[in-house]
């Protein structure tokens, strides 16, 4: 038996209603601390519901006044999963989006390894060169980016003029993993240099386990980019819709279902719902990988 029920029942109620005000008191204190954590994530999460709740209503309830579902048509995101070359923007965006994932980490970690641990003369020039390169906005460089691909050689339609030159490095990846091998103290890599590796072995097995964190927020930035793009394929792809991404298939699919909102917003979620599970998924490593890259310049 507890203590509460050997009590009185004229002295358990007021011991239970006080508890009861604490919680409350509680409670509001948490609401207070948190209102402007709460009211942004409010912010941001309720224009995906909104989305949500339209994409499986009927396409008379889509945009009106009522905002809650008379009747779930789940079936929308299966006609929208059907819809002629959806499965092909698909293909195309994860070929896009992974392997300019990998080729950028593979081309932009030896770079920043280099940057951040080797002395050697024009060093900082090298440095300032990549962080010009970030400033660069992209619309300078299209206009002969484009006639070199296009016209010299001849791969306009495809999305290889956007994933070959991620073989070169990135600005911005290579700046944040710069960043975070400054972190790593030198001794490792003198140790593994005295025990006889390379600088190879060295990077790869010394300096790229201790930089995870780093590697997986510079492969979600790519990744996330690469997904969402919608210049680049613009630009290289719009003539044949077999290379169509997934963000200008998307704008193809909505100026044709312009009326039907439900389908439009089913879409968009399909679209949407990978990158959200993936970050959901690598949200720590991404975060501390973020973090971490400031702490020393």
């Amino acid at each position: 038996m507890t203590l509460a029920s050997t009590l009185p029942r004229e002295r358990r109620a007021p011991a239970a209603a006080a508890d009861r005000a604490a919680r409350r008191r509680a409670a509001l204190n948490w609401v207070a601390v948190h209102a402007l954590a709460i009211a942004a994530a409010l912010f941001f999460l309720l224009p995906l519901v909104f989305v949500f709740l339209t994409s499986v209503m009927t396409d008379q309830q889509a945009l009106t006044s009522d905002l809650w579902p008379h009747h779930w048509q789940w079936s929308n995101f299966v006609k929208v999963w059907n819809t002629a070359g959806f499965l092909t923007w698909w293909r195309n965006t994860l070929l896009y989006a992974a392997a300019g994932t990998a080729l950028t980490l593979a081309s932009s970690l030896p770079v920043a390894y280099a940057l951040a641990k080797f002395r050697f003369r024009g060093r900082n020039l090298a440095l300032m060169a990549v962080i010009s390169m970030m400033m660069l906005p992209p619309q300078v460089t299209i206009i002969p980016m484009y006639l070199f691909w296009a016209k010299q050689l001849h791969l306009s339609g495809t999305l290889w003029p956007l994933i070959i030159p991620m073989a070169f490095g990135d600005a911005f990846s290579i700046f944040l993993l710069r960043q975070f091998l400054l972190t790593i103290p030198k001794e490792y890599t003198e140790a593994a240099r005295i025990d006889g590796c390379g600088e190879l072995r060295t990077l790869l097995r010394v300096v790229l386990p201790m930089a995870r964190p780093a590697v997986a927020a510079v492969a979600l930035f790519q990744f996330f980019y690469c997904w969402n793009d919608y210049f680049g394929p613009q630009i290289y792809a719009s003539d044949n819709p077999g290379a169509w991404t997934l963000s200008y298939g998307l704008e193809s699919f909505k100026g044709a279902h312009h009326t039907n909102w439900n389908l439009t917003m089913a879409a968009t979620l399909l679209v949407l719902a990978p990158v959200i599970v993936l970050f959901f998924f690598a949200q720590r490593a991404f975060i501390e990988g973020v973090t971490l890259t400031g702490v020393k310049g």
